[in-house]
């Protein structure tokens, strides 16, 4: 059993979405969540909801992550620790998703990417080790990676950067940290249907079942699936998983190339009902 009981625990960009649902996990298991959005809103309020309904404590934490790195610093972390010292579970889930294809992507874009999906990651992670290291406390790090990390997507080349470099950067705080008894992983989902992936595949219901297509499991589920998996992480049940980026994604990874026409029958055959 999972528990998380008596720890406090950040989650980046958790108001709705896949973040939402490792905040929710986490409180499950027990852990203080504090939840973390731009603005208090209608997805951040159901999500503390739910997170309270396991652990009352929770609590919702409003700041823009596209702010410079010192003003992240000074405008977020230092009264986080102020205020929760005992914080040990660091979730760098936030990030942004939109691309443009490559010929038209602009310096400004591919900024923005990369600021939100990997050097705010980074350098959260920097100012919660040196504290750790302070204070001797063996913190936790889970960074919300993609399996665009590891397979490319069409039109989407800075997202795809952007993710890939989060991997390396696992593995080099891996390395970096767990002699500090820190120990840094990160989760991968494939695609999930969140608020934002529910607005893409309306617009193009045939994307839906080409996904479902492409993975052995034939499913494109809700967003709750990665909650598990990031509890587990960050638990004391993980503590021999060091540097790790363990996907969430119905086995999309592990297929080279779907014979599509043999694949298109036994999917039709047997999971009708799950598109």
């Amino acid at each position: 059993m999972i528990d998380l009981r008596g720890k406090t625990a950040l989650v980046t960009g958790s108001t709705q979405g896949v973040g939402s649902q490792i905040a929710i996990a986490l409180a499950s298991a027990g852990a203080k969540v504090l939840i973390h959005g731009i603005h208090e809103d209608d997805h951040a309020k159901g999500t503390l909801e739910r997170c309270r309904s396991f652990c009352p404590d929770s609590q919702l934490v409003c700041f823009d992550l596209l702010a410079p790195i010192p003003e992240l610093l000074d405008g977020l972390v230092a009264p986080l620790l102020r205020e929760h010292p005992e914080i040990s579970i660091v979730v760098s889930n936030a990030g942004v998703y939109i691309d443009p294809p490559f010929l038209e992507v602009s310096e400004v874009g591919f900024d923005r990417t990369m600021h939100l999906n990997v050097k705010v990651g980074f350098f959260l992670a920097q100012a919660f080790a040196k504290h750790w290291v302070e204070r001797r406390i063996q913190g936790r790090l889970l960074f919300t990676g993609s399996i665009n990390g590891l397979l490319a997507e069409a039109d989407h080349s800075v997202y795809d950067t952007s993710k890939g470099a989060l991997a390396a950067m696992v593995r080099s705080l891996c390395v970096a940290l767990a002699p500090l008894r820190i120990r840094v992983n990160a989760i991968a989902p494939g695609l999930v249907r969140t608020p934002l992936t529910n607005q893409i595949l309306s617009n193009d219901p045939a994307a839906l079942e080409w996904m479902a297509l492409h993975t052995p499991n034939g499913q494109v589920p809700e967003a709750h699936v990665c909650g598990p998996l990031a509890a587990f992480l960050v638990s004391d049940l993980a503590e021999h998983i060091h540097g790790q980026t363990i996907y969430v994604d119905g086995g999309m990874s592990a297929w080279q190339q779907p014979d599509i026409p043999s694949a298109y029958r036994a999917w039709r055959n047997q999971r009708p009902s799950e598109i």
